[in-house]
């Protein structure tokens, strides 16, 4: 498992392997979701070297962001609605621990309660609207 409360701040390679592993994780949530490719834009801002930067998964309405801000609070993880790909402001803020990207299916069940997106993907077949 990847050790997401080890510090990236002056670490090169930690700060590396956090956005490669951070990247992965939210394909897979993306997949969880299933968000159809196309629907989503996946990228990675490494910013300065006192920082971990951010990974960013913005759907046309969720947006998902994993950086190891509030790590006095564990929680590394943004999920918030949005209107678009062009809005980074959205809904309301929410939190999750960063050790949820260890659990993709939890990662998405709380994304789907906060945002109702992926919500049909998670019925069951004879439960969907027809």
């Amino acid at each position: 498992m990847f050790d997401w409360t080890r510090s990236c701040s002056y670490d090169e390679q930690q700060k590396r392997r956090f956005h490669t592993t951070a990247r992965s994780r939210l394909k897979k949530l993306a997949a969880e979701l299933a968000l159809p490719p196309g629907s989503y834009d996946l990228r990675s801002s490494k910013a300065g070297i006192a920082v971990s930067g951010e990974i960013t998964l913005h759907h046309d309405r969720v947006y998902i962001q994993v950086g190891q801000f509030a790590m006095s609070s564990g929680h590394g993880i943004l999920i918030r609605t949005c209107k678009g790909r062009k809005d980074y402001t959205g809904g309301a803020n929410h939190f999750v621990a960063l050790a949820m990207l260890d659990d993709v299916p939890a990662l998405a069940a709380a994304v789907r309660a906060i945002t109702g997106i992926g919500r049909e993907a998670a019925q069951p077949a004879g439960r969907r609207a027809a």
